[in-house]
């Protein structure tokens, strides 16, 4: 049973400003974590704010210009509880 859910923005914008490469860091956190039944991961067109984007929604908390560099603190942050065990 999932008790996340991450949107990841895959619209042309986001996809090409870095969601292509926030992907996968999400999917090796998931594994590395042992999270991947517990997350359910899904794209989507478009979150209406490109240009703040890349976008990420994790548990209806939209994160705007997510790079590699604050990808894994807001991971940590949301599915974790602030801190990685």
């Amino acid at each position: 049973m999932t008790s996340h859910t991450i949107v990841i923005c895959m619209g042309s914008s986001c996809f090409s400003r870095g969601n292509q490469e926030n992907l996968q860091e999400i999917k090796t956190f998931l594994k590395d974590n042992d999270l991947e039944d517990q997350v359910l991961l899904k794209g989507s067109r478009c979150e209406g704010e490109c240009l703040k984007g890349p976008n990420i929604t994790v548990d209806g908390r939209l994160f705007n210009g997510v790079k590699r560099e604050n990808i894994l603190s807001i991971l940590e942050e949301t599915l974790l509880g602030g801190s990685k065990p």
